[in-house]
């Protein structure tokens, strides 16, 4: 494995993120509504948490998995929180609603090892510990078209993937692949790249690349398009994000 690291002194915030993953544990950060591209979930590492969606009523938590594509805010929080992204193609990773006590509409609400999570994150955190207790081994995608196409998209995320062109090189019409990549994956084609661009910027800024320089290069079409996506996405601007002290590492597998 090789780690990549902009470490920033006496770091209160860390941010993880391998090819598929992205983990974020630190301070509770300021989120408005917004819709992720792929699952994650949330815990309250030092206090409970209140989520509202437009499918439920203001709820507190503890932990909570935020469906792709729904949206939702965290209306109070404080101390500090821990947030697993998922990517639906991982053969290591599941759908994390596997990992949850109840459902609540398209949610997931308490995980089965709420408490292991909360503990590992109390003192030098194992990025692979929490990994394997935040979501639940599984296979791969069933469809191998589908698993291609999404292997296409990480591997260059700047260049546009027209749907029509994915769908063809996957031998089947552009509505019908764009609803098996739906089903297959929980998210849908074009959030997908959004996600895989996102990881791209990480990368770029960790380099040493300003936002502006990695958004293009991930293929945003402007430094707004790419702050308006990331805001939609994450609840925060990247401004915002960047502001925040702490350590960003990236961990691919060898």
């Amino acid at each position: 494995m090789t780690v990549s690291e902009l470490p920033a002194p006496a770091a209160s915030a860390q941010l993880w993120l391998r090819h598929g993953h992205a983990v974020y544990l630190g301070p509770s950060l300021p989120l408005g509504a917004h819709s992720t591209a792929i699952a994650c979930l949330a815990v309250g590492i030092d206090e409970p948490f209140v989520v509202s969606a437009a499918e439920i009523s203001p709820i507190t938590v503890r932990s909570f998995l935020f469906r792709a594509r729904v949206t939702h805010e965290i209306v109070e929080s404080s101390g500090r929180m821990l947030f697993c992204f998922f990517d639906p193609t991982s053969a290591r990773m599941a759908r994390c609603i596997a990992g949850m006590h109840r459902t609540l509409g398209p949610f997931g609400v308490d995980h089965r090892r709420e408490t292991e999570l909360i503990e590992v994150c109390s003192g030098t955190v194992d990025f692979e510990r929490l990994l394997e207790l935040a979501s639940v081994p599984v296979i791969d995608i069933g469809d191998e078209r589908i698993a291609a196409a999404a292997a296409a998209i990480r591997a260059e995320p700047g260049r546009k993937h027209p749907a029509a062109d994915a769908a063809r090189t996957a031998g089947l019409s552009t509505s019908h692949f764009l609803r098996l990549f739906s089903d297959q994956t929980a998210t849908s084609f074009r959030r997908y790249i959004l996600w895989a661009r996102m990881l791209h910027v990480a990368r770029a800024f960790s380099d040493g690349h300003d936002f502006t320089r990695a958004a293009a290069d991930a293929g945003f079409s402007s430094p707004s398009h790419f702050s308006d996506t990331f805001r939609a996405m994450f609840g925060l601007t990247p401004t915002t994000l960047a502001q925040i002290q702490g350590a960003l590492r990236l961990a691919d597998s060898a």
